[in-house]
C-alpha cells in the first residue's frame, strides 16, 4: 500500500483514480501529474515501481493539498466572516453563498425537515 501525502493510496485501483484520495487533487490533476512522469493512467497502483512511486511523491509534495489546503480553506471562509462580508454571513448561517435559490432547493444544507406544499387547498371530501 502506497502513502502519499498521509494517505493510504488504495493499491487494487487504477492510478489515476487512486490519487484523486488525496484532498485537492481531482481527475484532471491526477491525469496532469501522470503524464509528466510518463506513468501509464490505467496502471494499478500495486503494479508500480518504488521509483515510481518515488517520483508520484515529489511531484505531489509540490501542490497544496490535504492538511495545507484545508486550513486555507477555512481560513479564507474566517476572513469573509470577520471582515461581516454577505458571503461571510451565509457561511455563519450555514446557507448557500454563491447566489442560489432557497426557496425550493437547498433544503438539506437549511436543516428544514419541511414537506414540499401543494396549491394549500384543503384536501376534498373523499367520494362514497
Amino acid at each position: 500500500m502506497a502513502r502519499i501525502s498521509g494517505v493510504n493510496i488504495p493499491t487494487n485501483k487504477r492510478v489515476e483514480i487512486a490519487l484523486t484520495y488525496i484532498y485537492g487533487i481531482g481527475i484532471t490533476t491526477s491525469q496532469k501529474i501522470l503524464s509528466s512522469l510518463n506513468i501509464g493512467s490505467d496502471k494499478r497502483v500495486k503494479d508500480l515501481t518504488e521509483d515510481e512511486v518515488n517520483q508520484l511523491r515529489k511531484k505531489i509534495e509540490v501542490l497544496r493539498v490535504e492538511g495545507e489546503l484545508r486550513r486555507d480553506k477555512a481560513a479564507n471562509i474566517k476572513r469573509l466572516k470577520e471582515i461581516k462580508s454577505f458571503r461571510g454571513s451565509r457561511h455563519t448561517k450555514g446557507l448557500p453563498a454563491r447566489g442560489q435559490r432557497t426557496k425550493t432547493n437547498s433544503r438539506t444544507v437549511r436543516g428544514n425537515k419541511r414537506v414540499t406544499m401543494g396549491s394549500g387547498r384543503a384536501p376534498s371530501a373523499q367520494k362514497t
